[in-house]
């Protein structure tokens, strides 16, 4: 069972990781590239913020974004800003999501996300948690797919294989760190055989979310998986 008030902890606790660690950062650094190609690290703040603003939509009934021009166009506005007001405006927007998500609601209603995609409003924060995470990942200041919280990858692995299950254009896959399996990808006829995927946690969920190229695993009864983007 999801428990969201526990998943809104784990954001503010992320958060408060992210901003602690870029607080720390020259105050250039948001013109340096970050690990996203064609995105400075005031890219990946900018977005960090305007996420938070669209999940605050999100809970409140509102469409998520006005239109994907202009949730891009918003991230190249404000990317260029400084490091103390790309921070401030992180902190600021987080309080705005955690204020909207302490409000009285039913967690176990159907939302609306960007393209038509639906969810339980109960697995918003945890998609609000996968942003700050990975994104502090992406801003390459030192925190690592292998710092990620141990309960965060094994979560964020079963949530990617289970978007890609069903997908004609991935093999069935079994993925393995050793403790856990998961299995993904299109349903098998009785000659598709299952390739299965194993290594680290870290190395699987950096896989899955195209922050690495796989060479960390190993592949057995067929080659590893291309993935689609996310």
């Amino acid at each position: 069972m999801i428990d969201h008030v526990r998943d809104l902890a784990s954001v503010r606790d992320a958060t408060e990781r992210l901003l602690t660690a870029a607080g720390k950062l020259n105050s250039d650094a948001t013109t340096e590239p970050s690990r996203l190609p064609g995105w400075t690290r005031g890219h990946v703040l900018a977005h960090l913020a305007r996420n938070a603003d669209a999940l605050v939509n999100v809970l409140a009934g509102r469409p998520m974004y006005v239109d994907a021009k202009v949730r891009d166009a918003d991230i190249e506005r404000d990317a260029p800003r400084a490091l103390a007001e790309q921070l401030a405006d992180v902190r600021e927007s987080a309080a705005r999501f955690q204020d909207e998500a302490a409000k009285p609601a039913d967690w176990s209603r159907t939302v609306e996300l960007r393209n038509g995609v639906t969810d339980s409003a109960s697995r918003v924060p945890f998609r609000r948690w996968v942003e700050v995470e990975l994104h502090h990942v992406d801003l390459g200041i030192g925190y690592e797919l292998e710092d990620l919280p141990e309960e965060f990858v094994r979560r964020e692995i079963a949530f990617l294989a289970a978007r890609f299950s069903g997908n004609p254009d991935v093999p069935p896959t079994r993925i393995t760190d050793g403790t856990h399996a998961w299995s993904t990808g299109r349903q098998g006829a009785p000659d598709d055989g299952t390739v299965t995927v194993s290594g680290p946690a870290p190395e699987v969920v950096g896989w899955l979310a195209g922050r690495r190229d796989g060479s960390g695993l190993t592949a057995e009864g067929g080659l590893l998986p291309a993935l689609p983007p996310l």
